[in-house]
């Protein structure tokens, strides 16, 4: 009697753990992959071929860096109306006359849930949509194995330097010609965190070995969750986070050369709640501000607007582009097409091309009927558009044909990446709702 009782408990546990493991294949849903990393730096494509005999574009590599030196400031928990709204009025008013006056772009880009600070990482440098299961290694990152920015950018060569948020550290080991990592741990230190990173700012800027520098101040993420977004510390702390882009940005503009400009980017991983918490999908958690600044832009004129809305994972493609990276396999964000406005219509072509084959390709990879997509079908007609153009342009052509038929292709190109990037995010968010009914069913039946 003894040895049933046990053979049917033990039953009842199979069949619960049954139910357990088929809810959570469906609420993890299977994501959005490429080929390996080690696979990914090669495959690019030409420029589209022109029609007609015995014309060849020779335009096959990946073009040049458009910048170089990038220096990306991480501010953790940087909402975007600590820099758009009030606040950044009174509190940062270098980086707010940068914005309205200065040769910069502003944005606000949307962080997809959950927002906690690893999946962000993630989506930041990959230009992947990482899923919940990222919330349950966040307090453990193991090394990031998908290709991505850094990694593309070491292999080229690049060579990074990072200070703070000791994420980076575990997520990209090996990477870093240099690094100083801070536990986000203490959530009750407000000063030592920030001190830590900018410690080194005076000894770094002066020096010219480093292509790539991050920092990553955790700050104002620890006031948030300690006091709240409208505590006194918060207009303290982005003062002091004001001062440091200030120093930064006077340092690169210092030592720039006018042929071969620097960039500085600003953005947040996520902001915060009403609460000071993170981690759901409220607007204050999801929208932060991402900040282009750089003398290759033109300054700004006329009456300010607000700031587009843009996804975090665009930040992947269009830094790729900047520092003359192939676009990670992985990415789903579409090029952000002001921050290389001032090039040549033919280079512009080029980088659009570039991310709509990227994503062309992704959407293969992962989508049986890939040739029915929209987004594929109107890459597929960017693509003979633009091998026009290039015939025209080889041809010596240089009337306004060229450029009305240059703006056409353009906006063609944009609106395949729009509808190609759309198509690949529904797919990471694609719950199994077949598995996680039955799998409730089973777990509530026993």
């Amino acid at each position: 009697m003894r040895l049933r009782s046990g053979v049917f408990a033990s039953s009842c546990l199979l069949v619960e753990v049954l139910g357990v493991a088929l809810f959570l294949r469906g609420f993890f849903p299977v994501p959005v992959r490429s080929l390996p990393r080690r696979e990914a730096r090669g495959d690019l494509p030409a420029e589209p071929a022109p029609p007609g005999p015995g014309m060849v574009s020779n335009w096959t590599k990946i073009p040049p860096p458009l910048f170089k030196k990038v220096v990306i400031v991480l501010i953790d928990a940087l909402r975007d109306d600590f820099v758009f709204g009030s606040k950044g009025e009174q509190f940062m008013p270098y980086t707010k006359q940068v914005i309205e006056k200065g040769t910069s772009y502003s944005f606000i880009a949307e962080a997809k849930p959950p927002t906690v600070t690893m999946p962000r990482i993630k989506a930041l440098m990959t230009g992947s949509i990482p899923g919940f299961i990222d919330v349950i290694v966040n307090l453990n990152s193991p090394a990031l194995l998908d290709d991505n920015l850094i990694w593309q950018a070491k292999t080229a060569g690049k060579r990074i330097i990072f200070y703070g948020d000791d994420t980076w550290v575990k997520l990209f080991p090996k990477h870093f010609v240099e690094y100083d990592g801070t536990t986000s741990f203490f959530v009750s230190d407000f000063t030592e965190v920030d001190d830590n990173v900018t410690r080194h700012l005076d000894r770094v800027l002066k020096r010219e070995d480093w292509d790539l520098l991050i920092l990553h101040y955790l700050g104002l993420d620890h006031i948030g969750h300690v006091t709240g977004p409208n505590s006194p510390l918060v207009g303290a702390k982005l003062r002091e986070m004001d001062n440091i882009l200030k120093k930064i940005h006077i340092s690169l503009l210092s030592k720039e050369e006018a042929s071969f400009p620097n960039l500085l980017v600003v953005c947040g991983d996520h902001g915060m709640s009403e609460t000071g918490s993170h981690g759901g999908s409220s607007a204050g958690e999801v929208h932060t501000p991402l900040l282009f600044i750089s003398s290759a832009f033109e300054k700004r004129s006329g009456p300010l607007t607000y700031p587009e809305l843009v996804q975090q994972t665009d930040l992947a493609s269009t830094l790729a582009v900047g520092l003359g990276l192939p676009i990670s396999r992985n990415s789903v964000g579409n090029l952000i097409l002001p921050v290389v406005g001032g090039r040549t219509m033919r280079e512009q072509l080029r980088f659009v091309h570039l991310n709509g084959f990227q994503l062309s390709r992704l959407l293969q990879e992962n989508t049986p009927a890939y040739e029915k997509d929209p987004g594929y079908e109107h890459f597929k007609i960017a693509e003979k558009s633009h091998a026009n153009w290039i015939k025209l342009y080889l041809e010596g052509n240089n009337s306004e044909i060229l450029l009305n038929l240059g703006k056409k292709v353009l906006k063609q190109y944009l609106e395949a990446l729009k509808t190609l990037s759309s198509s690949l995010s529904k797919q990471v968010a694609q719950y199994d709702m077949y598995s996680m009914m039955v799998g409730t069913v089973i777990i509530l039946e026993l």
